[in-house]
């Protein structure tokens, strides 16, 4: 992030009310910066990142957890608890969980080849969900794993794992992949975030899945996340 981008983004966060049509133009700036390419020669290890709300409390409360790969073996846990910055908008939601993946991911001992998102990367209306937002501030390959859809238009996958097919937006343009990733149950959305290409995001959200519809990265991510939040 440079030192220009740094200043922005305090200003966004420490005026209050925020400005939203900032934070859109925020976005469109650092959209620019996406690198839709992969950033580096091999993957060892991801990791999957989530959130949840401390609601009586104003908080936010993030875990992400380190795994080998392709084994998935854990390696690393790291969890924080941050003041919840804004509300949710939709459209918006990096500038309200963002910052606290950002944080989290600072402690980590063992930075991942490839951070994985619970959420959108360029499968967003202004092509800069969260895992962009993360993935460009950090300077490091990130991608998204959405439950639903946020944005875009597709033809349903086979009911088979690993059938896909591309998540377009309303210019034509193939933003993400709609991946099975078992039978009988909804497909995820698969998106780049930074520094990756959307092949090796498919190939990983594949290669992740245990029998589950959502990967382990994310999935146990969630778990964490859920006990982390009953202790506090």
């Amino acid at each position: 992030m440079s030192p220009i981008d740094k200043v922005r983004l305090e200003k966004f966060y420490a005026s209050k009310p925020h400005d939203y049509t900032e934070a859109v133009a925020i976005q469109k700036e650092l959209r620019d910066k996406v690198v839709a390419q992969n950033g580096f020669s091999a993957i060892k290890t991801v990791a999957g990142a989530d959130l949840a709300i401390l609601k009586d409390q104003n908080k936010l409360v993030c875990g992400i957890v380190v795994f080998s790969y392709p084994d998935l073996q854990e390696i690393e846990r790291a969890w924080e608890v941050v003041d919840e910055e804004m509300p949710y908008i939709p459209g918006l939601l990096a500038f309200r969980e963002g910052p606290a993946i950002i944080k989290t991911y600072k402690k980590l001992k063992n930075k991942p080849d490839v951070l994985i998102l619970d959420g959108q990367g360029m499968a967003h209306p202004r092509e800069f969900g969260i895992a962009c937002y993360v993935g460009v501030l950090l300077d490091t390959p990130a991608m998204g794993i959405g439950k639903t859809k946020l944005y875009g238009d597709y033809k349903e996958p086979k009911d088979l794992p690993g059938s896909f097919e591309s998540l377009v937006s309303k210019s034509g343009k193939e933003i993400g992949v709609v991946l099975k990733t078992k039978p009988k149950t909804k497909p995820v959305f698969v998106s780049i975030g930074h520094k990756i290409d959307l092949a090796t995001s498919t190939q990983i959200a594949l290669s992740c899945s245990r029998g589950y519809r959502v990967p382990e990265p994310t999935r146990l991510a969630d778990r964490y996340v859920a006990e982390l939040k009953r202790g506090l």
